[in-house]
This record gives structure tokens, sequence and C-alpha cells, in this order.
């Protein structure tokens, strides 16, 4: 397969995503061509990361000094606890600002390592390397990095761009199915906020896609960072336009916290879920159309998606998840601010409701 390069340029930073097979094993070729110069590398590696591909990973390093901290990465664990592990690896080596901090893993080890990087000696080096189908179309591009708190999802964080984005279909291989679909959730989403072509392409190949087959995932994961590069450019800090990704987010996180980030719901399947609810409200509150809300369902429910919210919660659990839903760091004031969907490709930006509102909404679905 030829390697795809995307480029992102924002206001401030502008970067490369690589994507294609067998990467990472010329990572240190790649950092060279692209002019990255470091005396000392930490690569902070997820636990899951096969042992067969990081030695190759690490005798792609020749001739400089790489050290190598784990991680266990898992919702629980992207906290200040683990940054401060992170950092005291960098702070006992001597790094400075010149070296390198790589992040192998999946989403949440990209966005510890991005924030480490973020705030050590006020911005180290940071090349990311995602190796799960969710980090590969989301969270490795854009520069959002965060860690949790007991008062929700990534709400202490920072903006901080990647020198490079380093993408290896291969790793896919090393994935569950659990985790691809994960992933799949995030690409849906894409195409239901910015390309309905994009969409009908999913249709028909999403099984092709859950499976892997070339050049299916490829053109997958490829439309997908299209569409991210898009907003990230238009919205560096997330200010207006950058909100429209949040499509769905806004019950996910919530979902997420309340279940207190257990492996009942992982972050994938709480935004497939949190999409099911976002089309929900959005046609019982006349925005979206009967059509696509039954195409749109009918895609989640053939492909056995997360679309109950009652196999997940009940009425107890309402107030809970409104709490959560009000701490979200995208409200500015009491209201709950939710990104809605008028049509396949055409999202809603930012409508604001009331949690009395929302009650009225979670009784009626989880009763029904």
């Amino acid at each position: 397969m030829k390697i795809i390069k995307l480029k992102i340029k924002t206001f401030t930073q502008k970067y490369s995503i690589f994507i294609g097979r067998n990467l990472v094993y010329k990572i240190s070729k790649i950092l060279k061509n692209n002019s990255i110069k470091y005396n000392k590398c930490l690569l902070v590696v997820d636990k899951n990361v096969p042992n067969k591909i990081l030695n190759k990973i690490k005798k792609s390093f020749k001739n400089k000094k790489i050290y190598i901290h784990f991680f266990n990465a898992n919702e629980k664990n992207k906290n200040q606890k683990n940054v401060d592990k992170i950092l005291k690896v960098l702070l006992e080596k001597n790094f400075s600002r010149k070296d390198c901090l790589i992040a192998i893993g999946g989403g949440i080890t990209g966005d510890v390592s991005a924030f480490v990087a973020s705030i050590f000696k006020r911005g180290l080096q940071f090349i990311n390397v995602p190796t799960t189908l969710l980090s590969q179309v989301d969270s490795s591009i854009g520069g959002k990095t965060g860690i949790n708190t007991t008062f929700g999802k990534n709400l202490i964080g920072s903006f901080y761009h990647p020198k490079l984005v380093i993408t290896d279909i291969d790793f896919l291989k090393s994935i569950s199915k659990r985790d691809v679909i994960c992933g799949y959730g995030e690409i849906l989403k894409h195409s239901l906020i910015a390309n309905k072509k994009f969409y009908k392409y999913l249709e028909k190949n999403s099984t092709k896609i859950l499976n892997l087959k070339s050049p299916f995932v490829e053109k997958s994961i490829y439309e997908s960072c299209k569409i991210k590069k898009k907003f990230v450019e238009k919205d560096e800090d997330e200010m207006g336009f950058r909100k429209i990704l949040n499509f769905g987010h806004t019950f996910a996180h919530s979902y997420e916290a309340s279940l207190g980030y257990s492996n009942k719901l992982n972050h994938g399947e709480a935004v497939i879920l949190g999409i099911s609810s976002a089309i929900r409200f959005s046609h019982e509150n006349k925005l979206l159309n009967i059509i696509d809300y039954n195409s749109i369902l009918k895609h989640i429910k053939e492909l056995k998606l997360p679309s109950k919210l009652s196999e997940y919660f009940s009425l107890r659990d309402i107030s809970k998840i409104l709490s959560f839903m009000s701490k979200d760091k995208k409200n500015d004031s009491e209201m709950i601010n939710l990104i809605l969907l008028k049509k396949i490709g055409t999202p809603v930006k930012s409508k604001v409701y009331t949690k009395k509102y929302l009650k009225k909404f979670f009784n009626q679905i989880l009763i029904n």
C-alpha cells in the first residue's frame, strides 16, 4: 500500500499524518526525514502493544538514547497520578525541551502523553503513534490533551499539537473486535456531521471495514481524518465550529462517567450509544427527518452496535447522567449544550436545554 500523507495546518502549528503499513519499523527514519531532531526519547507504551512490534521499534532507534515507560491504558488510569509517573521519568533522565516523547498506544495513552509533553518545561517535542482505530481517526488529530477527574472526563487538559502522527494500519491486527467497533463509532460520527456520500460508503462497506479488509479500512481512516482536519483547521481551540465534532459526545461522556469508566461501556461504545441518543433527541425535537433517523438507527442495529440505553441504565440513573452532562466542559451556563442533527451531513450547532427538559427525554427512552 502506498503511504498516504495528510497535512494539518492550524493557526499555530503545521504537522503531517502518515497513513500506511509497516511504518513503525521506520519511525526513526521518518523523524529524521521530517527534520525532527532530538538526543533522548521516551516511549510511553500501552501495555497492550505486542512485544514483537515493540522490539522492532526499539531497533529502529540506532545511536539514540531511548527509555520506555509502560502504561496500563484505561479510563481509570487517565489521571494526574500517572501523569506524575511519566514526569518523574523525564525529570530523572534530565530531558530537555529539545528531546522527544513518543506515545505508542490508543487514545488514552496519546491523551496522557500529550498532556505531559505540553506541561514538561512548557513544551516537549511530541510524536503520536496511534495503535487503535479509534485513536487513528480521532484523538491523534487536533491537539486535544486531557485527563479525567472524579468530576468528569477530560476536565483537566490543554491544546498541544504533535510534531508528527504515524498511523500504521498493521497495528489494527493486534486489537480486539470490540476495539475496532469503538473506532467505527467515530468514523460513523464524522460521516453523519459532514459527508453524506461517505455515510453511504459506510452503509455499503461497513462489514468489510469492521473486518479490516483492504482498501476499505484505509479509505475509511483517510476520509475520517480529512473530515476532522477540516474542523480542526477552521477552529483550532474549539471556540465554535469545531464543537460540532462533539456530536453524541455530551451524552457519551456522561454515560461513561455514570458507569465509573467501567469495562461495561468503553469510550467508542459510549459514542455510538450517544449518537443513538442524539439522533432520537434530534428527531423528537423536529430537527431530524424520519427517513434519515430510521436509516442511521437501522445501520447501528444491523451491525449490532450499542443503541438501547435501557441495557446500561435504569430510571434511577437519570439524575447521575444529568449531573455529569451539566458538568461537561462545553457548557458555559446551567443549561446543557448539545450538538444535534438536521439531516445526514448537516449538523445543528449548539442548542441548549434545561435539565428538566432532558429528564423527560430520558424518562421516555428508559421506559419505552
